[in-house]
């Protein structure tokens, strides 16, 4: 091995060790990794990458925040928005090399034989190339790749708020199945209730045998309604075990829920609410940032079109047959694209007419955001209503069907006042139900519909659908 060879070898050698020695500097030596944390991540999305993921449910009744923690953890979209994050961030990192000197070695050995005489020659070189001046192609690049991080970013927020609704959806959902189901037992109860009335008014001969049939018919369709109900009640419990990332099939219990208290209107004004999501929505975000990508790619193909000025220096070293020489060169290159066929040109076109897509998608997702808010705080502002409204439905409804129930014990009424009494008091109950997670459902929806769904919503009611 030549003196040459052995000292490339070592110069190898040295910098594998500092390479091993500054691992962590080398794996991200332009802090793009920064740019993840420091680009405004929600805290609702933070949240994904900073905590380890359970592999089993907690040993007690989930809440609605163990719940969301859970779906932000282990659904694999939120873990796909963060790969692709920082595949992102990398890229602004190949985007930002562009700024920096390169260094190549080149080392070459050959023989060569001419009428039986042979001759061996061995070339070394380093080559240092950099760009000065590339006409902002470089900056151009560098602001695309900061505006797709960006828009990375805000798709991660995106994702991460749908995965907590979703979540939150089928936790109300699970729990007004449940409600559902105690629901069916009182009317269950009921309906026995009634028969057995009907029975005792039939054997004391006061009621007909269709008293009785009619009274039996309404027992079975209790019963019936009470297992439907209990089957639901399982569905949305497999369901809301697969939001989480576990197997339909997997058990747990819920908190238990407690009575919603007063419900009171919406009170601010449905222009402040679209004007906020404006702002703040973060698909909006996402093709604000796809918008100044677009910009920057069209100033990196104007720029494609100007002189550029590059730096080349280096040693080299050289030896045929014992004789050793030794040179260096330094060099400016300039590079001035005087005809490329039109290419140029077509490329700016190309990209200021993605720039009017871009526009024109901005203008559609705007309407759309508008549309979400307006409809999710309609519903809501219903939602309030009907709470109120099935109160006082299910109050009255259970003092009819006490009155009815009296009466017919008495002698007094019929059974089919009794049933029918009875068949309201069932309606209004799941009424009442469905108030209440149609109330919690559209809260969420409207935050999320503004771009502003967090734990903040978790700790401002009840655990209650």
């Amino acid at each position: 091995m030549s003196r040459l060879q052995k000292l490339l070898f070592v110069a190898c050698g040295v910098f594998s060790g500092l390479a091993g020695a500054a691992e962590p500097f080398f794996d991200d030596p332009l802090r793009t990794e920064e740019a993840l944390h420091l680009r405004g991540a929600s805290l609702l999305a933070s949240r994904v990458a900073e905590r380890p993921c359970a592999d089993v449910l907690p040993g007690r009744p989930l809440t609605a925040a163990d719940v969301v923690d859970l779906a932000l953890c282990r659904q694999p979209q939120t873990r796909e928005a963060w790969a692709a994050a920082r595949a992102q961030a990398a890229q602004l990192g190949v985007a930002r090399a562009a700024w920096l000197p390169t260094l190549d070695a080149r080392l070459a050995t050959s023989r060569n034989t001419i009428d039986g005489r042979s001759s061996k020659q061995q070339n070394a070189n380093l080559s240092l190339s950099w760009f000065l001046f590339d006409g902002g192609e470089s900056s151009a690049n560098e602001d695309n790749a900061a505006a797709l991080l960006d828009m990375a970013l805000a798709n991660r927020d995106s994702v991460a708020q749908a995965v907590f609704l979703a979540a939150l959806q089928a936790y109300y959902n699970a729990q007004a199945t449940q409600a559902a189901v105690v629901a069916a037992q009182q009317n269950e109860r009921s309906a026995q209730e009634s028969l057995a009335a009907a029975e005792l008014r039939y054997q004391v001969g006061t009621a007909t045998p269709a008293d009785r049939l009619q009274a039996q018919t309404a027992a079975s369709q209790a019963r019936l309604a009470r297992q439907r109900a209990e089957g639901e009640a399982r569905n949305a419990q497999g369901v809301l075990a697969n939001a989480l990332g576990f197997p339909a099939a997997t058990g747990f219990t819920l908190v238990a829920a407690e009575p919603l208290g007063e419900v009171a209107a919406f009170q601010r004004d449905v222009d402040s609410l679209i004007r906020a999501a404006l702002e703040q929505r973060p698909d909006l975000k996402a093709a604000a940032a796809q918008l100044r990508a677009v910009e920057a790619s069209i100033e990196a193909a104007r720029a494609q079109g100007r002189p550029s000025v590059s730096l080349n220096a280096g040693p080299n070293w050289q030896r045929i047959e014992g004789d050793r020489s030794r040179g260096n060169s330094v060099g400016l290159v300039l590079n001035v694209p005087i005809f490329t066929g039109f290419e140029n040109s077509y490329r700016i076109r190309a990209a200021q007419a993605q720039r009017e897509v871009r526009l024109a998608q901005n203008e559609r997702l705007q309407n759309q955001v508008t549309l979400d808010v307006w409809q999710a705080y309609q519903r809501l502002q219903t939602a309030a209503e009907a709470v109120q409204t099935t109160r006082d439905l299910l109050a009255s409804a259970e003092q009819s069907e006490r009155v009815a129930l009296g009466r017919y014990k008495a002698g007094v009424g019929t059974v089919l006042d009794v049933l029918n009494a009875q068949s309201a008091l069932a309606a209004a109950r799941m009424q009442r139900i469905q108030s209440e997670l149609d109330w919690y459902v559209y809260r969420a929806v409207l935050a999320q519909a503004m771009g502003a769904l967090d734990d903040s919503l978790l700790a401002a009611a009840p655990e209650r659908p």
